[in-house]
């Protein structure tokens, strides 16, 4: 499944940093750092696209440490989940469709979510409000997630940091190794942290709308924009 969208693509291993779709996930993986700052700043301590955290999260809330919801965090969770399974559904459904249309319908899918996430940040308020941004953002997570697993570029879960910084360091020339997609790594790492950052200044300031927004916005382009060459 992870490869065989189109003949005419470059196969997913071979992807290199420059081809559009790592371009594509650099810049989701900034969209990701966004979220998150979203998420666990403005909606309870709760992550949406980095389950690693969430999970601890959970284990947090569930022996009463302040500040951590348990109900947000198995939300987030579930809705991870369900976000994760339609991505599935989706590659099997785009199995015989070349790569390039997969992606776009995965992605405008998410902007889908974002934007029902971005209405809803600037029209309701309260706890319900919460509960409805972690659910919307959590499938939109899960979905882009599941889909990116699916595609399998190294390297470039645009979700998570945890193997990447794993191997900047296992396969650098202080391990004895040769810095394989040093490149790669090194931007997916500032990718994150250029999206995280603007997020959390504008979660922090009270814009966490226009900060869905933004969000949604550069996905939507992404979407719009991408193309392969053949």
């Amino acid at each position: 499944m992870t490869t065989t969208q189109s003949d005419s693509t470059v196969a997913a291993a071979q992807v290199r940093d420059r081809h559009p779709l790592a371009l594509a996930l650099f810049a989701l993986s900034a969209v990701s750092g966004l979220i998150d700052a979203v998420s666990y700043l403005g909606l309870g301590h709760v992550f949406t696209a980095n389950m690693t955290g969430n999970v601890v999260v959970v284990a947090f809330a569930l022996v009463g440490t302040p500040g951590f919801s348990i109900a947000g965090s198995l939300t987030s969770l579930a809705a991870f989940l369900l976000g994760s399974v339609l991505a599935g559904r989706l590659a099997l459904r785009h199995r015989d469709s070349r790569r390039e249309r997969w992606l776009r319908t995965a992605l405008l899918a998410e902007t889908a979510l974002q934007a029902a996430a971005t209405a809803i940040a600037f029209t309701a308020s309260g706890r319900a409000q919460q509960e409805a941004l972690i659910a919307l953002l959590a499938v939109a997570m899960g979905l882009r997630n599941g889909t990116v697993r699916k595609l399998g570029v190294p390297d470039l879960t645009t979700t998570v940091l945890t193997l990447t910084l794993t191997g900047l360091a296992a396969d650098s020339s202080l391990a004895g190794g040769a810095n394989p997609r040093l490149g790669r790594r090194l931007y997916a790492v500032l990718a994150m942290l250029a999206g995280a950052a603007p997020g959390a200044a504008l979660v922090i300031h009270g814009h966490l709308g226009w900060a869905l927004l933004a969000g949604t916005v550069l996905v939507a382009a992404i979407a719009v924009g991408y193309r392969e060459r053949d």
